[in-house]
């Protein structure tokens, strides 16, 4: 697996709303109404990090998650990390329908 180009990045990056490249990463900063939807969410794209054997960066404080996407084994952003970002959006647009 190879890092993306930069318009690859780019162009991924137009379809995730909040999410902007920093470095080799992208990143976003979730904000959720209390600790418990927090750790919902969480819980929710831990199961597809574990299906998708790609593993985010990432940290909770009360309702507030910062997710950082990298691939450590290539040194930058793959399609792996843009895959794991889309499930994360997915959990958190079915939440709000």
């Amino acid at each position: 697996m190879s890092s993306l180009s930069n318009q690859q990045v780019d162009l991924q990056l137009e379809e995730l709303p909040g999410w902007q490249r920093e470095g080799n990463a992208i990143v976003k900063t979730y904000h959720f109404g209390d600790f418990v939807e927090a750790m919902s969410f969480m819980n929710q794209a831990a199961f597809h990090a574990e299906a998708l054997e790609h593993h985010p960066e990432w940290s909770n404080t009360y309702n507030v998650v910062e997710v950082r996407l990298t691939t450590g084994d290539t040194g930058g952003i793959t399609s792996h990390d843009v895959r794991l970002a889309k499930r994360m959006e997915h959990i958190v647009q079915r939440k709000r329908l």
